[in-house]
C-alpha cells in the first residue's frame, strides 16, 4: 500500500525535475533526515525507480527555494517615486 502522504518529484511540481533538480532534493532530503521510499514506474516516457517525499519536506523545500530566488533592492536603491 503506497504512504499517501508520498510524492515524487514529478507528481509535486506537475512536470519532470531533472537530474540535478532531483539530485538536489534527494540530498537535502537526506541531510535532513527525511524518510524517502522508491516506486515502480512503467509509462510511455520513463520505466524504472522515482523517489517519493513526504509532501510536508517538498513545500517546505520549494517554498524556501522560491523565497530565496526573490531579491530585493538595496537599501541605497532610489525608487523613482
Amino acid at each position: 500500500m503506497e504512504d499517501k502522504n508520498f510524492m515524487s518529484l514529478y507528481d509535486f511540481l506537475g512536470y519532470p525535475a531533472g537530474t540535478e533538480l532531483g539530485k538536489e532534493v534527494a540530498a537535502e532530503a537526506k541531510k535532513q533526515g527525511q524518510k524517502i521510499i522508491t516506486k515502480e514506474v512503467k509509462n510511455k516516457t520513463y520505466t524504472g525507480k522515482v523517489m517519493m517525499y513526504d509532501i510536508d519536506f517538498l513545500t517546505k523545500y520549494f517554498t524556501k527555494t522560491q523565497q530565496s530566488s526573490v531579491t530585493t533592492p538595496d537599501e541605497d536603491y532610489d525608487l523613482p517615486f
